[in-house]
Parts: C-alpha cells; sequence; structure tokens
C-alpha cells in the first residue's frame, strides 16, 4: 500500500520552491515517515525551522510550525520544549544556520541535553544567498566569498554535537532515504538532544561552480565522502581522515534531559514556598 503523504503536507503550498533535484525533498519525505513510524499525532508535532533553503520546512508539513530568524531555531525551540514538555520538537537548519550565527545556540542546546530533535541539511553552502563560504565548505571549493578556493578550516558537525554533550548523534546522507529514516526514528523515540547530520546535494551553488554540474555528480561527490560506520572502522587512518562515517555515531541512554531536570527544580521550590506559608501561618496563630 503506498504512503499516503496528503494528510502530512499543506498541499496548498505545492509544488515547493526547493531547485529541481534538491535533497530537501527526500530529506522532507523521511521526516514524515518517521513522525508516522512513531505513531505521532500531528497535533503533537512542533516544527521549528530558520532562514534558508531548510527554513522551508515549516511551510510545508501539516502540524504546529514557526518560522524563526537567522540562526536562533534552538532557542525558539528550547521555549517551546520548556513550555510543553510533552510535545515533540523537531529542528530543522542548514549548516550555516546551525554552525555559523546559530552555532552557539547548537552548543548549549546539545549541553544541555534538552528533548529536541535537531536536523541539519548539510549542504556544504550557504544556498539560498548564492554560495558563501559555511562552516562545512570543504577546503579549496569555490565560493562567491573566497574565490580563490576555501581556505577555512571545517568542521565535522557531528563530532561537533558529541564534543558538546548530545546524547544522541547520527549522520546519513539523502542518498538512502529507508536508512534516513531508520536513523531518524532512533533519534525521535530518544530522549535527550538528538543532533542529526544529513548531507544533501546543492548542485546549483555548490556543485556546479565546482566541476559538479548536475546534481548527479554533486551526488556521486557526497558518496564517496561517506562510508557506513562498520566500512569506515576498517580503513586506514589515512582514508578514515578524508571520510565521513555514517550510521549512529553516539546513544547515550542514561544522559539526564533538561526537562526532566527543570521539573526536579520546580518541585524542590514549590515545597519550599508551601512550607513558608505554613510556617508564615503558624507565627501567626
Amino acid at each position: 500500500m503506498a504512503f499516503n503523504y496528503d494528510e502530512y503536507l499543506r498541499l496548498e503550498k505545492m509544488p515547493t520552491l526547493w531547485c529541481w533535484g534538491c535533497g530537501d525533498g527526500v530529506i522532507l519525505k523521511a521526516v514524515i515517515r518517521a513522525i508516522d513510524a512513531c505513531g505521532w499525532d500531528m497535533d503533537d508535532v512542533c516544527i521549528v525551522s530558520g532562514i534558508g533553503c531548510s527554513g522551508r520546512f515549516s511551510s510545508y508539513i501539516n502540524c504546529n510550525t514557526v518560522h524563526t530568524t537567522h540562526g536562533r531555531t534552538i532557542p525558539f525551540a528550547t521555549g517551546i520544549k520548556l513550555a510543553n514538555p510533552d510535545k515533540h520538537v523537531i529542528v530543522v537548519a542548514g549548516d550555516g544556520d546551525a554552525l555559523a550565527i546559530g552555532g552557539n545556540h547548537t552548543i548549549h542546546g546539545a549541553r544541555r541535553n534538552i528533548d529536541l530533535n535537531f536536523i541539519v541539511i548539510n549542504n556544504f553552502i550557504y544556498g539560498l544567498t548564492n554560495s558563501q563560504t559555511s562552516p562545512t565548505t570543504p577546503q579549496g571549493m569555490w565560493t562567491v566569498s573566497q574565490t580563490a578556493g576555501n581556505i577555512d578550516p571545517t568542521f565535522d558537525a557531528a563530532k561537533l554535537a558529541i564534543a558538546a554533550g548530545a546524547s544522541f548523534v547520527a549522520r546519513e546522507t539523502m542518498l538512502n532515504p529507508k536508512k534516513l529514516e531508520k536513523a531518524l526514528v532512533k533519534g525521535f523515540q530518544h530522549k535527550g538532544f538528538s543532533f542529526f547530520d544529513i548531507f544533501s546535494n546543492c548542485h546549483v551553488n555548490l556543485g556546479r561552480k565546482n566541476k559538479m554540474d548536475s546534481a548527479m555528480k554533486n551526488l556521486e561527490w557526497i558518496d564517496s565522502i561517506t562510508a557506513s560506520q562498520t566500512k569506515w572502522e576498517k580503513l586506514s587512518p589515512e582514508e578514515q581522515m578524508n571520510t565521513f562515517p555514517t550510521g549512529v555515531l553516539k546513544q547515550d541512554m542514561e544522559a539526564k534531559e533538561y526537562c526532566d531536570m527543570y521539573k526536579e527544580i520546580q518541585a524542590v521550590h514549590q515545597g519550599k514556598r508551601k512550607a513558608l506559608t505554613q510556617d508564615d501561618f503558624a507565627k501567626k496563630i
């Protein structure tokens, strides 16, 4: 039986505004299928997106949605989750949004281990604003802000999330939607900060300016720089340096979640206020 996407989409917003061949559509479908697999009621789901091509996510999914300012997805989502700890909050941002202007918020969201599902669509470029260098742009690649080739050292977003304290970290590409869906389901069901580094193509503003003038060539390049964790572990140290492992890279089931810790603090302070009121009443008698 074919999967019915209609009930999850805002059909009046179709077709999407993404470029032909863009991986964002594949990721959108994987997110919807993962939500369905988790059995979540869409009234209990909130999608928070930022600025950039990935920011369109909040336009297309038929649930509670917030389209935020540049780099501020995690603060918005943190407020939503603390006010509604029983709801499912999914955050979608690009590599520039999540790791440049929003990098500090990403670090502290991971550090707090708040129960958010943070999807970083990593296409290695500022796609919407025409090809500026992003924190994940490979060294040597042409960008409009570094036309002689990018000289900046690049972030490994998954390593950054692990070091910052995220309790669930996975990396997948949009080349294998089924594997991506499974990773999303695992992360969505995990209690704590779930970080997904999802490699996607931007053949229009990265690829065709770096000898990858079609979606397929851009995808072949992504395939060449990734390997499953099992295969990656068998590579030589030199090969590992130039290859990104995919799969679930970290899952800490014991880490305390921020909303739960916040509830504990609330309970303690509520108890103190109650005791103080009773003492004051006794003194008056």
